[in-house]
């Protein structure tokens, strides 16, 4: 959507930025009472979010796994849902911590419903609780066999909404035909993979998101050589 960032309380007079607040209630009266003071409306679609994993930590040896990844869950699923990329008309590049979070949403549902978890996926699980919040995720050759469809949802649902305001963002703007092209190509290897149900490899859909990211920097910073890589990359991955 696209909003006035800047917002003045029609009952206070006090100004702030909808872009660092998400809201339009006035911080210091609170009321919803407000205008925007801004002559041009901007992109926005992220809202101000934390993901915070250390109660979800710090309650794993007093209390059933199953119960803590059905908080770690909620907790990813809270954060991704505010999670936008758009900042007041700037594009931001789809970072670990939001992939993480999507990781984690899908590891805890999984291995929260197993009956009978092996080792193998309770240390990734595990291992993403540990680091989610600030972006770690396990390397492609660590994730379990068994937990590859998850890695494969995790990039798949990432991808699809990055890939929606990334085509958002592209739409207000004078680009190429083959800027063009190579977002469509990305666009049907996201559609493949939830098609797919998250069922690729994880070097895969870790090549999608390189894919994405060297798209993002060639969009934004007019970097031609990172189109040609993301278009490289792209078509490796249909082979």
């Amino acid at each position: 959507m696209k909003v006035r960032g800047r917002r003045e309380c029609k009952d206070c007079g006090t100004r702030w930025s909808y872009y660092e607040t998400g809201t339009v209630e006035c911080p210091d009266c609170g009321s919803v009472r407000s205008i925007g003071v801004d002559e041009e409306r901007r992109q926005h679609t992220d809202s101000p979010a934390d993901l915070d994993l250390t109660d979800v930590r710090n309650s794993v040896d007093g209390r059933p796994m199953r119960e803590v990844a059905a908080d770690a869950e909620e907790s990813a699923r809270e954060y991704v849902h505010k999670r936008g990329f758009i900042d007041g008309g700037d594009l931001r590049t789809l970072d670990d911590t939001y992939l993480a979070a999507q990781e984690l949403r899908h590891a805890a549902d999984v291995f929260g419903r197993s009956f009978d978890p092996t080792d193998d996926e309770e240390l990734y699980f595990l291992s993403l609780l540990r680091g989610a919040d600030v972006g770690d995720r396990p390397a492609p050759a660590e994730v379990p066999e068994s937990m590859h469809d998850v890695r494969g949802l995790a990039v798949g649902d990432a991808l699809r909404e990055y890939h929606r305001d990334l085509t958002t963002w592209v739409d207000d703007r004078d680009v190429s035909r083959e800027s063009r092209s190579a977002l469509e190509t990305l666009g049907e290897h996201v559609r493949r993979v939830r098609a797919l149900e998250g069922g690729v490899d994880p070097e895969t859909a870790e090549s999608l998101v390189a894919a994405a990211r060297e798209l993002t920097r060639h969009l934004r910073d007019d970097d031609e050589d990172a189109l040609v890589s993301a278009r490289d990359r792209l078509r490796r991955v249909g082979e």
